[in-house]
């Protein structure tokens, strides 16, 4: 049995101000998924994007995850109280951050992006599949130094006592996400990213990879106290990805027969993108 190091949740104390860790860890996702779409675009000729273009889309995707997931986790999970307690829905330094909601925030900032930039929809969403996997494990890893999202009461070798939450040994589950959710679906998208798709198929299987990960890993998360379980003894984490993975089987076979992009972006006069039928 393991004892959970139980970390200072604040990373830097400069004068009045703190630094968390949870915040340097979305920075450090976020600064990720900058190198790893600049390095797309270097190695990767097929994708018409510049680094300019990069950068300027990553600030959408950072309004999207941060407005996106506040709002999921006020929605999906504690509406009722936030009906009541409006002005603590602002009050993001107390925690609560939902991936689907900010999954959303990402899908409609992509959205606003293509139209403002007259780009496919699905060809944004194809390039930032692959970067998200290192948010999602960024994310998780500033869970587990704060000691939060602990796993449910198990006797594995490995299990870990989470002292700010009680004494009973329970799965590491925020490491299970950072593995699978961030480390092994980046590294699945990357290989599958490295040769020329029909438009929506990485972003197909994005959806497939983080929703049966997030499904599976929820049999060993401990639900959240005010929502235990719900119908059929699923959690609302499984309730949310089984519409990701539902829609993720639908786009892998409706872009089946579909077209790889071609067409050329430029940052000035914006054409519309080609397509060409596969071989």
């Amino acid at each position: 049995m393991l004892i959970h190091p139980d970390f200072d949740p604040v990373a830097l104390h400069i004068g009045p101000f703190s630094i968390r860790w949870y915040g340097l860890m979305y920075l450090a996702g976020f600064m990720a998924g900058a190198w790893g779409g600049r390095w797309r675009v270097r190695t990767q000729p097929w994708i018409h994007w510049t680094v300019e273009q990069v950068d300027d889309f990553l600030t959408y995707v950072v309004v999207g995850v941060v407005a996106g997931g506040r709002l999921g986790y006020v929605l999906f999970y504690k509406p009722a109280f936030y009906l009541t307690h409006p002005a603590d829905i602002f009050a993001v330094w107390q925690g609560g951050m939902s991936f689907h909601g900010g999954f959303l925030g990402v899908i409609l900032a992509g959205w606003v992006y293509a139209r403002r930039h007259q780009r496919h929809w699905r060809e944004v969403t194809d390039f930032v599949a692959p970067l998200v996997p290192f948010g999602l494990g960024f994310g998780r890893l500033g869970n587990f130094i704060n000691g939060e999202l602990p796993g449910r009461v198990t006797s594995v070798p490995w299990g870990m006592v989470f002292p700010r939450v009680d004494s009973f040994s329970r799965h590491p589950s925020q490491l299970y996400e950072a593995i699978l959710e961030g480390l092994v679906l980046s590294v699945i998208l990357l290989w599958f990213s490295r040769q020329q798709r029909p438009v929506g198929r990485i972003s197909a299987l994005f959806l497939l990879g983080y929703g049966t990960f997030r499904f599976l890993v929820e049999f060993t998360r401990e639900p959240d106290d005010f929502l235990g379980l719900l119908t059929f003894g699923m959690s609302m984490g499984q309730w949310l990805s089984l519409p990701m993975i539902l829609a993720g089987v639908f786009l892998w076979f409706w872009t089946g027969e579909k077209t790889i992009m071609t067409g050329v972006m430029d940052s000035t006069a914006n054409p519309e993108p080609k397509e060409s039928r596969l071989p």
